[in-house]
C-alpha cells in the first residue's frame, strides 16, 4: 500500500499496526505458557519420584548436580516463614501476566511472558499444593550448579523471562510491538 505526502493509510491488517493485538501473539503466550508449565511440573514429578534428599546424584562432574530440597521461601531460601504472603504474590504476578498477555503484538514478548506465567505457576503449584499445608507448600528444587542455589526449571523460565522483557525494553519495543524511541 502506498500512500502520497499528507495522507494516511487505513488497513485492517494487524501486522501493519503493531499497536494492535495479535491473536496469532496471544496463542504463542498461551502455548509457550502451557508447554513451559508442563515441563517444569513433569521435571518436579520425575525429581521427586527419583531423587533422595540425602543422596544428590552428579550430572556433569562438579559442574551439575541433581540434588533434592524443598524450598519454603523465595530465591536463595529468602523469607522462609513467609510462604503465605509469597503465595499471595504469586497469585497477583500471574494475574498481572495473563492481563498483559492481552496486550501482545510481539513474539519475543508472547514467549516472555509465556515463560514468566510458567514460572510463576510452576512455582505457585508447589505452594498450593505440596506439603506441609495447602497454601504453604514448599517448592521443589533439584538443579544445583557450583557455588549457587539449587533451583528448578520455572526459576530458570523466570529468569530468562527477565532477561527477554530487558533486551526488548533496551531495543524500545513495547509489548504491543510499538516501537520506542530510547533518547
Amino acid at each position: 500500500m502506498q500512500a502520497t505526502r499528507g495522507t494516511s493509510l487505513s488497513s485492517t491488517d494487524p501486522a501493519e499496526h503493531p499497536t494492535t493485538p495479535s491473536t496469532r501473539h496471544r496463542l504463542l503466550f498461551v502455548l509457550v505458557a502451557l508447554a513451559a508449565y508442563a515441563v517444569d511440573l513433569g521435571t518436579k514429578l520425575l525429581a521427586v519420584a527419583h531423587l533422595d534428599p540425602n543422596d544428590p546424584v552428579e550430572v556433569v562432574g562438579d559442574l551439575l548436580r541433581l540434588d533434592l530440597v524443598r524450598n519454603p521461601g523465595a530465591a536463595f531460601s529468602t523469607g522462609t516463614s513467609y510462604t503465605l504472603i509469597l503465595t499471595a504474590i504469586a497469585v497477583i504476578a500471574a494475574g498481572v501476566v495473563i492481563r498483559f498477555g492481552r496486550r501482545l503484538g510481539d513474539r519475543i514478548w508472547a514467549i516472555a511472558l509465556g515463560m514468566l506465567l510458567a514460572g510463576v505457576c510452576g512455582n505457585l503449584t508447589d505452594r498450593i499444593f505440596r506439603e506441609p499445608s495447602f497454601l504453604r507448600g514448599h517448592v521443589v528444587d533439584f538443579l544445583e550448579l557450583p557455588h549457587w542455589p539449587v533451583f528448578n526449571v520455572a526459576d530458570m523460565l523466570i529468569d530468562a523471562a527477565v532477561v527477554l522483557i530487558i533486551i526488548q525494553t533496551w531495543r524500545g519495543i513495547g509489548i504491543t510491538g510499538a516501537r520506542h524511541s530510547r533518547s
